[in-house]
């Protein structure tokens, strides 16, 4: 026999559907963003088990680092494009948390990042008001809750404006991010092992 709890679900689910963020499937948990299929489906790169790992490459003689990591790979038209996509134009804070939280997991089980905090690389404050929030911030309020840290916001500034990252290579990033943050905080972080995140 049907419960009224269970007709009363159904309702509610016709009315307003619970779908996934990916593939917009309905099989999935009320508390996730995201089905079974499309979390095993994100093609996570493994680089937080790898020392010297091709993003740490990257930072190799521009800056002094314990270690770098980058949670997926991304490529055009893919599931991450929508993903980050939904993140960052569609207001899907909730999916960013989520993100957060699998991150944090597979950096926690690595135990080559035991980091004091978690510091979020700002948005242009003007792009910050539009946006709503710093996609950065929410994967790190999500990592937080795993990782057992806190999140510093106000370690960091950025007061110049730069152009979209979104069809320039590698380089043209790197170089139009050069120059664009401000350390604010100095006092706070010395002696402290921080974790830095930017997202592009």
């Amino acid at each position: 026999m049907v419960s009224l709890k269970e007709i009363k679900d159904s309702v509610l689910h016709l009315l307003f559907p619970h779908i996934c963020t990916g593939c917009g499937g309905d099989m999935l948990n009320e508390e996730s963003e995201l089905c079974m299929r499309c979390v095993e489906a994100m093609p996570e790169t493994n680089f937080e088990l790898h020392p010297g790992n091709p993003v740490e490459k990257l930072f190799w003689g521009r800056l002094p680092l314990a270690g770098a990591t980058a949670q997926f790979y991304f490529t055009k038209e893919s599931l991450m494009q929508h993903l980050m996509h939904q993140l960052k134009y569609k207001g899907n804070k909730e999916l960013g948390l989520q993100l957060g939280r699998i991150m944090g997991e597979q950096i926690k089980k690595s135990g080559r990042f035991n980091a004091d905090a978690l510091i979020p690389l700002p948005l242009f404050p003007a792009k910050e008001r539009k946006r709503g929030y710093n996609q950065a911030k929410v994967l790190c309020d999500g990592m937080a809750e795993i990782m057992n840290i806190p999140v510093w916001n106000d370690i960091v500034s950025r007061p110049q404006h730069t152009e979209t990252q979104t069809k320039k290579g590698r380089v043209e990033r790197w170089k139009n991010m050069e120059g664009k943050f401000v350390l604010t905080n100095a006092d706070l972080i010395k002696g402290n092992i921080l974790f830095w995140l930017m997202t592009w």
